[in-house]
């Protein structure tokens, strides 16, 4: 199994298979607008940027399970992104990262890819997965973690 199995919901409701992404590395986020690390958006976009010729995607998971901090619609949180951070990659529509209303994905990737102490739930906004070309789930980065630190793990994964 990889991240190619699942079919995601766009902003628009519309049925995404994540095969699409075949052959790219993905950098896959649980994001949130009124959180102390949204300005990762603007990182999350450089990097972005920087990578997407080479073979890069970020996508992005709206999830409003911490202390509410994404209240909006999918089409608030897509204007959002574009007016106050330029975000141009994929912002899905919003899901549930924990708990039995989880997104298959969210429940695929935190179980291969556990944070501190082998915790499977996400602890909170803006966790990112790296996925490599093969749809498998190299790395969780914490929260915390500024985007531009993925780089070197980013860049050996495209020249894999």
């Amino acid at each position: 199994m990889s991240i190619y199995d699942f079919q995601v919901k766009d902003s628009k409701g519309q049925l995404i298979p994540l095969s699409n992404y075949k052959d790219q590395v993905v950098v896959v986020v649980n994001t949130a607008s009124k959180c102390g690390y949204t300005p990762q958006y603007k990182d999350l976009q450089a990097l972005y940027e920087e990578y997407k010729n080479e073979g890069l995607v970020v996508i992005g998971f709206p999830c409003n399970q911490f202390m509410n901090q994404e209240p909006g619609s999918n089409e608030e949180i897509q204007s959002f992104c574009e007016l106050n951070y330029g975000v141009t990659f994929p912002i899905f529509g919003k899901v549930d990262v924990n708990g039995e209303n989880a997104d298959p994905l969210f429940k695929y990737l935190s179980k291969n890819a556990p944070g501190i102490m082998g915790l499977k739930s996400i602890k909170w906004n803006f966790t990112k997965f790296i996925i490599d070309k093969n749809g498998e789930v190299v790395e969780r980065v914490a929260p915390q973690t500024n985007p531009q630190e993925m780089k070197a793990t980013v860049e050996k994964l495209l020249k894999a």
